[in-house]
């Protein structure tokens, strides 16, 4: 079972309970949160967090509208402490105040979040990947802040950094985590030396790596990742660290048309050194 299956699973059996979190989910899985909201991030599209706050607040306009009296007791359920945070919320789901649907007794016209069905049509053919050891190195470069809903803006970075080093042979775009189940991204260089403004530098750790080889087109390359996470990981005996994770151009990557192949890395460690280190 892929952990975004799990994730769901657990989401729609205890999302009820205003105190789940992101980090409980995460236990469940036996993940990592960086693991854990990168893998559903490329499976769904979404933001596990948001698709969390979507559903109960989705269960909370259908409970308005079938009538529930006290809008205060539905917001409690939904997670909000305060009728004036949950009608923030409510307004910036759906564009109406709770009292609206109440009043209307329907839901028409609002963009409910329903369960989410893991598709796992197109099994994607994935090559074994090399698992190697690579010592620590420095990225400089360009860097964001994304959630899987803005993570549309990635190429417009790396246009940008086209103007700050316009001959490098080998770059990487380099995947972090960040709070609230956003990711840091940056596009960059290896560097050896003084990293230049407005570039910033940021240090990747000595680690062990599934290193996989996507071979298509880049637009292609969640596909890539979504193999990586749905199906390889779960059978491999091995286990995402949630270290940063990033994707190496080379020489063979030609940026204009898309085309050559980008190296994926997964920073991976067996389960029985994890057990051992505990």
């Amino acid at each position: 079972m892929s952990i975004v299956a799990k994730a769901l699973w657990y989401i729609e059996t205890r999302y009820v309970d205003p105190a789940l979190s992101l980090d409980d989910v995460a236990a469940a899985c036996d993940a990592s949160r960086f693991h854990l909201t990168r893998a559903f991030g490329v499976a769904t599209g979404r933001s596990l967090m948001r698709y969390l706050r979507a559903r109960r607040l989705t269960q909370a306009a259908q409970a308005l509208a079938g009538g529930a009296p006290d809008i205060l007791a539905v917001a409690l359920e939904a997670g909000y402490g305060s009728h004036e945070a949950f009608t923030r919320a409510f307004r910036g789901q759906f564009g109406v105040t709770p009292e609206t649907v109440r009043a209307r007794g329907h839901c028409g016209g609002l963009e409910l979040v329903p369960a989410l069905r893991l598709d796992r049509g197109g099994e994607l053919p994935l090559a074994a990947p090399r698992l190697i050891g690579r010592p620590a190195f420095t990225v400089a470069g360009l860097s964001e802040r994304y959630t899987h809903e803005t993570a549309a803006g990635i190429p417009a970075q790396w246009q940008r950094l086209a103007g700050h080093v316009p001959d490098a042979s080998v770059t990487y775009g380099v995947c972090e985590d960040a709070d609230g189940g956003a990711f840091d991204y940056t596009c960059g260089v290896e560097a050896t030396g003084a990293v230049p403004a407005p570039l910033t530098a940021i240090r990747i750790p000595a680690q062990r790596y599934a290193v996989f080889f996507h071979p298509g087109h880049i637009s292609a390359i969640r596909m890539t990742w979504r193999a990586i996470f749905d199906r390889w990981l779960p059978a491999s005996g091995l286990r995402a660290t949630g270290g940063p994770e990033f994707e190496r151009y080379d020489e063979r990557f030609d940026a204009a048309t898309g085309h050559g192949g980008v190296e994926i890395w997964i920073p991976v460690s067996l389960d029985d050194e994890d057990r051992v280190c505990a």
